[in-house]
């Protein structure tokens, strides 16, 4: 049984019950046994736990086992949700609540090779002290469930390049790349989401799109045949499905941005690689996991090159491609206008505006090469790069979000297995200039971005984590904002040759510093109640992680002390002093600002609660701290 945590504070009976085919097995669900089960009904309650009680009648002698099943998600849960068995009196204590959760529990029998589900009871818990707290207890090494017949289990295990939007139903969605531990998603389609009420609890809906979009293959010979080369021969299942992006039109109105990576090259001497496509799907609710309706292509690679596609592959610097059409996104700016984001190495990241009523390019789209900037102008205009002058250069997976007066761009640098890092830059307008934090102009200039927003690293008491990056960034409504990306375990650990294809999905706290740049906090977010951070409780000894970029590299903590008499005395700051603003939860040491939160010490045996710290300090270094305990 999954532990979660905290203060139940009312309970109601709600949703009748229904059948249950939740597709994880060939389980006949059938409530034609002859058993009748009463709703649960709750016999006590304490701050973390919940004893509840059903009665069975009718023909019961064909019980063979009976209990309880719960979930965060799932408004009708089944036995492939989290269970409790009952005892002779029909009844188990459910431990370890989450707080500020919704839960959906139903009592169950089997017997007679059936299972029978009451109607659901439905507990709403409210938030603990930290006191009560208990930690998220899903693995995340999750090599024992990592199989498709276990993604009931998954929660954020198997996340790539994950997308996260709030739905009208007060459910985060979230979708992602078409990746997983051992390849386990093949079996169920592509671009595969889940959902959340608490941002911590996951349910696994499945794969959006069953198969290649039949546009696909007869739009890539088009352009194959107008550029002289003969069509493909590839199959649906050589195709890749990456990165996708969902967002909220309006009410009734969500649009999912996808790629489609194309197999081969587009020439037979094995020179550059082929093309990708963004493509587009609409849902009116994605409660409706099979609803997504394909909308078809939006947009692919262009050149500047004409057809002179002969680029040798280790060309990196003179590659065929000005734009690569992978890692779309998608914003609304505070205008209305609708522009689409993308871009992965090649020249830098594109923008390009859309038609807001069809979510397709609203220029019309020229074939896709030229031999100058202008004549594939439609096709984006340069919004960040790191060298003007390379078409070969790490950056990709852009973000962008509004917040007080700047756009600002989040950009994945470096390879996704080790070295993912993530930056940041701003604009005034969504068309840039961008500036770095250091002022670097990455729009007309290029440069690379500063701050380090995320970077591979290694609390003490656990392997760490590499490849944190492609992120999407959101709010909740409520001025909490919010980081996702994957992270992945280092290579070799634990003895696992394939330990880096352990992906799993992260979800990160944003606090804004005071100059209006975001600080992702460095533990993952668990819940933990925002109690008042007291400046008695800063004295001791803290992990410090110094932040700054260091190719390929886990940055590993080390101790810095922080006496009452506020000196730090050990550390790489020892001899300087500390002090405290509680109104705003900021550690000022060594002269620089910490922001503090409140998180989940995800390294802690049994996890527990503590104290982190992220900030920028000079030369543009980021910072990263936890409380020890």
């Amino acid at each position: 049984m999954k532990k979660l945590s905290f203060l139940f504070i009312s309970l109601l009976t709600a949703f009748a019950f229904t059948g249950c085919t939740d597709g994880l097995d060939n389980i006949e669900y059938n409530p034609s046994n002859g058993v009748i089960l009463s709703a649960p009904v709750s016999a006590a309650a304490t701050s973390s736990s919940l004893t509840v009680t059903s009665t069975m009648n009718g023909n019961v002698g064909v019980v063979l086992k009976k209990g309880f099943c719960y979930s965060a998600n799932v408004q009708n849960p089944t036995i492939k949700d989290y269970v409790v068995d009952a005892d002779e009196n029909f009844s188990a204590t459910i431990t370890g609540l989450m707080g500020g959760t919704t839960y959906y529990i139903r009592a169950y029998v089997y017997g007679d090779s059936r299972y029978v589900y009451s109607e659901t009871f439905t507990v709403t818990t409210g938030v603990a002290s930290l006191e009560e707290y208990v930690a998220p207890a899903y693995v995340d090494n999750y090599v024992d469930i990592a199989a498709w017949s276990s993604r009931g289990k998954w929660n954020l295990a198997n996340v790539h390049d994950p997308t996260v939007v709030l739905a009208e139903d007060g459910y985060y969605y979230m979708y992602q790349t078409d990746a997983s531990y051992g390849n386990a998603h093949l079996a169920g389609g592509h671009f595969h989401g889940r959902r959340s009420k608490d941002l911590v609890n996951w349910e696994y809906l499945g794969g959006t799109m069953k198969e290649l979009p039949e546009w696909v293959i007869p739009k890539l010979n088009e352009i194959r045949t107008e550029m002289g080369l003969e069509a493909t021969t590839a199959n649906s299942a050589d195709f890749g499905y990456w990165a996708p992006c969902v967002r909220k039109v309006k009410d009734g109105l969500y649009r999912m941005y996808y790629s489609i990576v194309c197999p081969g090259t587009i020439s037979g001497d094995g020179t550059w690689s082929e093309r990708a496509f963004i493509g587009l799907m609409e849902n009116d609710n994605p409660a409706n996991n099979d609803g997504w309706v394909d909308k078809g292509y939006v947009i692919t690679n262009a050149s500047d090159k004409g057809l002179d596609f002969n680029v040798a592959a280790n060309n990196y610097e003179n590659s065929y491609y000005k734009w690569n059409a992978i890692d779309p996104s998608y914003f609304i700016d505070k205008d209305s206008k609708h522009w689409l984001i993308y871009g992965s190495w090649h020249s830098g990241i594109a923008l390009v505006e859309l038609d807001a009523e069809s979510g397709k390019v609203k220029a019309e789209l020229p074939k896709p090469w030229g031999t100058t900037g202008e004549e594939i102008a439609a096709y984006g205009k340069l919004i960040a790069t790191r060298n003007m002058r390379s078409r070969w250069q790490a950056s990709e997976g852009p973000e962008i979000i509004y917040h007080d007066g700047y756009y600002y761009l989040f950009l994945a640098y470096d390879e996704l297995s080790v070295a993912y890092n993530t930056r940041v830059a701003r604009a005034e307008h969504i068309e840039g200039p961008y500036f770095s934090m250091d002022g670097t102009n990455v729009t007309t200039n290029g440069g690379d971005i500063l701050p380090v927003v995320t970077h591979p690293y290694k609390f003490n008491g656990s392997d760490g984590w590499v490849g944190i990056s492609h992120c999407c960034v959101f709010d909740d409504g409520n001025g909490n904002w919010y980081f996702a990306s994957q992270g992945r375990f280092p290579k070799n650990a634990g003895g696992n040759a394939s330990s880096n294809d352990l992906m799993m999905g992260h979800v990160r706290k944003i606090r804004w510093t005071e100059d209006g740049w975001p600080l992702v906090m460095p533990e993952r977010y668990g819940a933990v109640p925002q109690d008042k951070i007291e400046e008695s409780e800063l004295i001791g000894n803290w992990e410090h992680i110094d932040l700054s970029y260091s190719f390929g590299n886990q940055k590993t903590s080390t101790q810095m002390t922080l006496t009452e008499d506020h000196k730090v005395s050990a550390g790489p700051w020892a001899g300087a002093t500390w002090s405290y603003d509680a109104e705003n939860q900021v550690l000022t040491a060594n002269g620089v600002k910490l922001y503090l939160q409140r998180e989940t010490d995800w390294e802690a045996s049994p996890r527990t609660h503590t104290i982190v710290y992220a900030g920028y300090g000079g030369n543009n270094k980021t910072y990263w701290g936890k409380k020890s305990k």
